[in-house]
């Protein structure tokens, strides 16, 4: 696709919004009820959807439940399938580390262990990132023969592990289970390739544990998304974008900058985000907005918590509408149903306005007008070329 866009492209002074509702699809906690989204109180979402098209956009394949990184990638008009990237190289880029080609980027949770050594908590209670930033720091005192460790705060309870030397390599299982009442799982190679690597892991897992062990909370980790550092075309390339990011979770600034994003401001809010693109409004084509906790409220199952952020998420919409863009797109990278506090496969609800796109007659944003939305259910890989033909930014295919 990258290969037709790069040679449709044509030039225009067009601007393209994506706002991204992480997790935004949903499930009804009972047969025939109403999703998150659909039971939120959305008068400016639904006003898009009046006055444009809905669908309902597949992350990967069809019964695929993705993680952020394929479903942004999805997104962002780039195969998920083709262009693989571990979230440890999310972690890291997003929080500005330079990874090196010899590099192994891991993102690690501080987890609560019980007695025995099981996880009784996967995220540490959420722990502060004033409380958690310092114990990572102290994490930097594990030393691993032939191998250079670093070690970096995130937020929260994150915060992400570096493994440099030769022979390193990317392939291992992650650590975290997924469940409570288990003890944590041991870093898997999956091939012979990568067993210097889990070897390492496993190392700087036991020193962690023993530095760890007088804390109330985090007294342990787990391991996930080990990878090298990739290598993907930018916006600038396929698209002919000046492409800027606006995100709070340094994971989605690093997915950003891996497709050659520039990322804005240090916003904390969403109001702040929106003003970090009205301040940049002439400098850039796109710009990307990443609100993410309709998906955090979705994966601790709390129903009404996901209503209240998606209505937060809302009040936005007219001031992004004020800037008059010429393309604006409403989406999620997947679906966080509360009811399974975890993604899920199901189609993502979409809207694009635009003012040559053909309406539909949905006349409110949530998954079952989208079912019967003009979009229809399509991939998201083809989101961008949608938006780049809205905004006048594709030429004729052929004679």
């Amino acid at each position: 696709m990258h290969d037709l866009t790069r040679e449709l492209q044509q030039p225009n002074d067009t601007k393209i919004v994506m706002l991204v509702a992480d997790g935004l699809g949903g499930l009804p906690p009972q047969p025939g009820g109403l999703t998150e989204l659909e039971t939120a109180r959305t008068p400016h979402l639904d006003e898009l959807a009046r006055l444009g098209v809905c669908g309902g956009s597949i992350p990967v394949k069809p019964g695929v439940s993705p993680g952020s990184g394929p479903g942004h990638l999805a997104l962002f008009g780039y195969d998920p399938l083709r262009y693989v990237i571990g979230r440890g190289a999310l972690e890291a880029t997003g929080i500005g580390f330079e990874l090196q080609e010899n590099d192994v980027a891991v993102r690690c949770n501080f987890c609560t262990l019980d007695a025995d050594g099981k996880i009784t908590d996967r995220r540490a209670g959420r722990i502060p990132t004033e409380q958690s930033g310092p114990l990572a720091v102290k994490l930097r005192e594990i030393s691993i023969p032939g191998v250079e460790v670093f070690v970096e705060p995130v937020k929260e309870h994150r915060f992400v592990v570096i493994f440099r030397g030769d022979a390193l390599g990317g392939d291992v299982e992650d650590t975290d289970p997924q469940v409570t009442g288990v003890l944590p799982l041991e870093p898997v190679a999956a091939n012979p390739a990568s067993q210097r690597t889990a070897e390492a892991a496993a190392e700087f897992v036991k020193q962690a544990c023993e530095l760890l062990a007088d804390q109330p909370q985090a007294n342990g980790l787990t391991m996930r998304g080990f990878a090298p550092k990739p290598a993907l075309p930018g916006y600038r390339e396929v698209y002919g974008l000046r492409a800027a990011a606006v995100a709070v979770y340094p994971m989605y600034k690093g997915l950003a900058r891996l497709v050659g994003m520039d990322v804005l401001g240090d916003a904390k809010t969403l109001d702040q985000q929106v003003q970090v693109i009205r301040d940049h409004w002439q400098q850039y084509d796109f710009f990307f907005l990443h609100f993410k906790y309709t998906d955090s409220t979705g994966e601790d199952g709390d129903f009404d918590a996901k209503v209240k952020q998606t209505e937060q998420f809302d009040t936005a919409i007219p001031q992004i509408m004020a800037l008059k863009p010429d393309v604006t797109i409403v989406t999620g990278d997947h679906s966080t149903p509360a009811m399974w506090r975890a993604h899920s496969w199901h189609p993502v609800p979409t809207l694009l306005v635009a003012d040559n796109c053909r309406t539909d007659p949905c006349q409110r944003f949530g998954e079952s007008e989208c079912l019967s939305g003009g979009l229809g259910q399509f991939e998201a890989k083809f989101l961008m070329v949608l938006a780049l033909a809205n905004a006048g930014r594709l030429g004729k295919y052929g004679a």
